[in-house]
């Protein structure tokens, strides 16, 4: 539950610190005293979206914080999910800065806004005017139906397989669109890939085949220059290594007298050595050019080949030409593998669809076993409440689709008076009807959820007298298992209260502050006194003040 607010520089509040403690606390105040704007700060460690018109000076931050004792209702896991200290007294902090930019902190440990609605969700249910409309919307009525049938296991656990069937539905549909593209390309796919594999490729031969090519279209010429060359280096009288040798002989008769002479011996004997090597080499050579027109054909062929694939392909390498054939083969054998794959996903939504209809099946069946159970208690309750015919229908119909929350459709239907035919909550209800009917589930589900805290915010629309008075027994009653706050205009609710708060706007500096301040029993007394009779409070008033609390 929550034990404290502080609100600084919000709104109409420069500063406000205010306890709170367990029970049934009322809230009044005049129209626009600033009742929302309370609200408004305690959304802002609850979650909602803030900006710079929330300040009341732009020059500082707006702090609210909020103290919550959270010890009863087993949220240690939650902040142990979030990576959050868990603290029996937890402090939810919110700031806005000048700048606009908001921080939000649990226990001094930063925040986003989803954490913090998300933990909000087992704090507070904040019941406005607004939710009253939620009552005919059937997700919320799905909400009611499965409390009270004690759902919450089965619905996640449905959920749970629902989202993995989801998953794999769309995995499916994916594999089917590529398979069914793939299908379309495939004999074309197919014979571009037999093309690139009977060329049979290699990563380099390009180069090779090209410098081959070259060497066999000019044997003549390169045999002819090789002839010259083993001439000019072979010849008796003047060839280039008779010469050298003759060199070398001469300067080794010097290379005694100096170490240069040496020197320089040596380097002519490496020349000789070196360039015997090159002789040989030409020889070699000379020897293994030949004309083989074959060969010189079979190659041009080859490269013909690469050549016009390449061109066909719009790339410039045999690599480039291979990561085609590399694709085009994935694509070929993807074709087997997509259809096992899609078998095996076809397989799994079936085995998932099993599952999902046999837990439809219980969380249906025990829909159906709630719904009587909730129909009588929601009936004795607006009995109190000045319904003394009201009748409730709830209908489940089976669903041919999968919903978040099984397989059923759901019908509330409602008849206020008698002969009256039954109709749909939100086509035959009033929004009297609709407020104490939405009392009336709270009420209700207060006995099924461990929500520490609800406040109703002016849940008496449409309401005065004895219903009014009925109305405030029954907050007081919920206030038995759980921290309740009731905003209201109506001074029969107001009497029901164990602690009153009011909501006052002064001026000061001719600047306008919104207060909140706790009542002692006296005044007290005048606020009621005030909701019954107005700015001029007579005896009877006090009177019937004094009546009501007592």
């Amino acid at each position: 539950m929550i034990t404290s607010l502080s609100i600084e520089n919000f709104a109409l509040i420069e500063k406000l610190n205010i306890d709170f403690s367990d029970g049934f606390s009322i809230i009044t105040g005049e129209t626009g005293a600033g009742k929302s704007i309370l609200l408004g700060a305690l959304g802002l460690v609850l979650g909602k979206r803030a900006d710079l018109t929330s300040l009341k000076n732009k020059d500082e931050k707006c702090i609210v914080e909020a103290n919550f004792s959270i010890r009863k209702y087993d949220l240690k896991s939650f902040f142990e999910a979030n990576d959050l200290d868990y603290e029996d007294e937890t402090i939810i902090r919110r700031e806005i800065l000048p700048s606009g930019k908001s921080r939000a902190f649990v226990n001094d440990s930063p925040v986003n806004l989803q954490q913090l609605q998300d933990l909000s969700f087992y704090l507070i249910d904040v019941h406005s005017q607004h939710q009253t409309l939620e009552l005919s919307e059937e997700d919320f009525q799905f909400k009611i139906v499965d409390a009270i049938a004690n759902n919450k296991e089965l619905l996640s656990e449905f959920q749970f397989f629902l989202k993995q069937y989801r998953v794999a539905k769309s995995v499916l549909e994916s594999k089917r669109n590529e398979f069914s593209n793939i299908l379309k390309e495939k004999d074309y796919n197919d014979f571009l890939y037999r093309e690139l594999e009977t060329a049979n490729l290699k990563s380099g031969e390009q180069e090779e085949l090209e410098q081959t090519y070259q060497s066999l279209s000019n044997v003549e010429f390169i045999k002819e220059n090789l002839e010259k060359l083993l001439m000019i280096s072979n010849e008796d009288e003047f060839g280039i290594l008779k010469n050298l040798k003759e060199f070398k002989a001469l300067l080794q008769k010097n290379s005694s007298f100096s170490s240069e002479f040496l020197s320089l011996f040596e380097r002519t004997n490496s020349i000789v050595i070196e360039f015997d090597d090159i002789v040989k080499e030409l020889n070699r050579e000379s020897e293994l050019v030949y004309n083989d027109p074959e060969k010189l054909e079979q190659i041009n062929q080859k490269l013909q080949s690469i050549y016009n694939l390449q061109k066909k392909h719009n790339v410039l390498t045999v690599e480039e030409l291979l990561e085609i054939q590399s694709e085009l083969e994935n694509k070929v054998v993807s074709v087997a593998t997509l259809e096992r794959e899609i078998e095996k996903l076809e397989n799994d939504i079936k085995d998932f669809e099993t599952q999902l209809d046999a837990i439809a099946v219980k969380i249906s069946r025990s829909r159906r076993e709630a719904i009587p159970n909730l129909t009588e208690k929601l009936i004795a309750i607006l009995n109190q409440l000045g319904m003394p015919n009201v009748q409730f229908k709830i209908e489940i119909q089976p669903s041919s689709t999968y919903q978040n929350n099984g397989k059923d459709n759901l019908q509330f239907l409602f008849s206020a008076n008698k002969g009256t035919d039954f109709g749909l909550l939100k086509k035959v209800a009033s929004g009297g009807e609709m407020s104490r009917i939405m009392l009336a589930v709270k009420s209700i589900l207060t006995n099924y959820s461990k929500l520490p805290t609800i406040i109703f915010d002016e849940i008496d629309t449409g309401v005065s007298g004895e219903i009014a008075n009925k109305m405030g027994e029954i907050m007081k009653e919920m206030s038995k298992t759980m921290q309740v706050f009731a905003i209201t205009h109506l001074p029969q609710i107001a009497a029901k209260g164990s602690l009153h708060y009011k909501v006052f706007k002064t001026v000061f500096e001719d600047t306008t502050i919104s207060e909140l301040k706790l009542l002692t029993n006296d005044e007290r007394i005048i606020e009621i006194a005030e909701m019954l009779s107005g700015k001029d409070i007579s005896d009877s008033a006090v009177n019937h003040a004094k009546a009501l609390l007592n």
